[in-house]
């Protein structure tokens, strides 16, 4: 029998990944509206189906020039504003619902509150003046 590293797979291969993290990273509300565990796994596994499903609405509705070897077909996609403007609205609407489903309303926050860490910085200020 195999050790489970042997028949690891990637749950998301390139570059949906990665089309997805970049929005994350570039609208920050994406991160307050699934900052529990099971929000953002939910986030992830619908934000990948999703945006590979969009990509490939993108890929049937426009036609790309031939596969030259410079670019994929998703890297030709992307440099339409327009599309990107899509994806970037697909990934909001998937945070969107999730944080709307009730199923997920008594789930705690991954990190401190705004109280707690307001508590932190105090301390951390007490701490260095009484140096």
């Amino acid at each position: 029998m195999t050790g489970h590293e042997e028949i690891w797979l990637p749950l998301v291969d390139e570059p949906i990944g990665s089309i997805v993290e970049e929005i994350q990273r570039n609208t920050p509300e994406i991160h307050r509206l699934i900052e529990s565990p099971h929000r953002i796994l939910a986030f992830r596994t619908f934000a990948y189906i999703r945006v590979g499903i969009l990509l490939g609405q993108l890929l049937f509705d426009h036609d790309l020039p031939p596969y030259d070897g410079s670019e994929t077909w998703v890297e030709a996609l992307l440099r339409e504003p327009a599309h990107r403007d899509a994806l970037a609205a697909e990934v909001r609407a998937v945070a969107d619902e999730i944080a709307a489903d009730p199923r997920y309303a008594e789930d705690e926050p991954l990190g401190p509150d705004d109280a707690a860490r307001e508590r932190f910085r105090a301390f951390a200020k007490q701490q260095l003046a009484d140096r």
